[in-house]
């Protein structure tokens, strides 16, 4: 049984940091992309970033763009978010994710329409 959980959610200052974790049992990370989407009150899921084990290569969309990135621990089956520059509306509930990555849909595809696997969320809220 695929589980992804993650951790790490809280209240943050704008400019702030935070390091977002998801652990992931049932699956082997070798064979997977794993994505983290955001989904701001009143908004729609919006993917953030993604790293596949196809080529190591960490995509980031939108706003995140220069300010997340994603990064693997393999020996702890743990994916972290790392998030600088907090800005206000970065405040969401962030969930990982999970696709296989022999499927023939890479990071792109995965960013827009979404994953098989899914976290409960965890809540990052930017506020002064």
């Amino acid at each position: 049984q695929v589980q992804l959980v993650e951790s790490g959610g809280g209240l943050v200052q704008p400019g702030g940091s935070l390091r977002l974790s998801c652990v992931v049992s049932g699956i082997t990370l070798d064979g997977y992309a794993i994505g983290w989407f955001r989904q701001a009150p009143g908004k729609g899921r919006e993917g953030v970033s993604c790293i596949s084990s196809v080529d190591d290569v960490i995509h980031t969309a939108g706003s995140a763009m220069g300010r997340f990135t994603s990064f693997i621990d393999k020996a702890k089956k743990t994916v972290y978010l790392q998030m600088n520059s907090l800005k206000p509306e970065d405040t969401a509930v962030y969930s990982c994710a999970a696709a296989d990555s022999g499927s023939g849909k890479g990071c792109p595809w995965f960013l827009m329409y979404g994953m098989d696997y899914w976290g409960e969320g965890t809540l990052v809220t930017v506020s002064s």
